[in-house]
């Protein structure tokens, strides 16, 4: 379970972001790679070189598997669970095999903008392949978004590859894109004004208070409902002045749709919450994010003394762990 979303400031500039919501403990970290960084394909039968160098968040299971990344020309790439839909296949037409896990580093490291993907992948073979942290294949589908404000969702299922063009700039889990575009027709009525009272005959009914014309918004946690929350709060929020309100109104929007321990558990009985919440500014080429345990927005950016540490020793160099507790400060501070 995740949810994603891409958002434009007055000034044009792009955000892209997103909640990692999983049932599974993770460690991440953050990660850059450098131009020029070569890597084994999945089938182990060539090498990938990488046209751009990269920031991501990822975690080290033998080789770095990638969940969000943006890469020096602002291109930003994002995986999200896809259960039920999302099929892989070591037969196809494609010249390129890519692991799933793999998809993220691969097109980062290839792409410098949402329509180079969309030439890129009808030539890609999307190989499952079991990773260590779940002993499962991943079904997974992808969100790219670029300093245009293009944005593409990426789906494999059993009918072959689908590029959606994604004028919404939101994505959450299954069903497939379409299905949820196609949903948010049951929200027609939601609306940020406060309904006038209402006539029935001649008795008047009044709302009990504000936020009645959002009455008929879904409250669950569950990828349809977290894609019409978000897609609503995305279309009608008042676009950011600067990147200050941007990373602001980012973090807020995604506060309705972070879910805290214990309320979604799975059938193994572990928690399925939001680990970490990460967005990027693209111009900047900088992530803004923060932890389950750590409130406090923290940044890093693709810097030209982490790219030349990762191309100093052929591969991605970490920046440390996401991990942080939170530290409650007295107010006002005590001299």
């Amino acid at each position: 379970m995740c949810t994603a979303m891409m958002l434009k400031t007055a000034q044009g500039e792009t955000f892209f972001g997103r909640t990692m919501d999983f049932s599974y403990l993770l460690e991440p970290q953050l990660f850059v790679s450098a131009a020029g960084c070569e890597w084994d394909s999945v089938l182990k039968t060539s090498r990938i070189r990488d046209r751009y160098s990269f920031i991501g968040i990822g975690q080290d299971i033998s080789q770095i598997a990638f969940a969000d990344g943006v890469n020096e020309a602002g291109f930003t790439a994002a995986a999200l669970y896809f259960p039920g839909y999302a099929h892989y296949s070591s037969k196809g037409a494609g010249s390129i095999s890519v692991g799933s896990i793999d998809l993220v580093r691969f097109l980062l490291g290839s792409c410098s903008s949402v329509e180079e993907a969309r030439r890129l992948l009808p030539t890609v073979r999307i190989i499952g392949i079991e990773d260590s942290v779940t002993r499962s294949v991943a079904p997974l589908h992808w969100i790219l978004a670029d300093q245009t404000g293009k944005c593409l969702v990426v789906e494999q299922t059993k009918s072959g590859m689908h590029l959606f063009d994604n004028p919404l700039g939101v994505l959450s889990n299954s069903p497939d894109y379409p299905w949820h575009v196609e949903n948010l027709r049951n929200y027609m009525d939601a609306s940020p004004e406060q309904p006038s009272q209402s006539l029935w005959g001649s008795f008047a009914l009044a709302p009990f208070g504000q936020g009645a014309g959002t009455y008929c918004l879904p409250g669950g946690y569950t990828p349809p409902a977290r894609f019409v929350r978000t897609a609503f709060q995305k279309a009608h929020v008042p676009a950011p002045a600067d990147c200050r309100e941007a990373v602001n109104t980012c973090f807020h929007i995604m506060e309705s749709v972070s879910i805290p321990k214990g309320i979604v558990v799975t059938d193994r009985g572990t928690c399925d919450f939001t680990q970490y919440t990460a967005f990027i500014n693209t111009y900047e080429i900088k992530y803004y994010f923060r932890t389950y345990d750590h409130f406090r927005i923290s940044t890093a950016g693709l810097t030209r003394e982490s790219v030349f540490q990762a191309d100093k020793i052929k591969r991605p160099v970490s920046l440390g762990k996401l991990a942080h507790i939170n530290e409650f400060n007295e107010f006002p501070p005590l001299s």
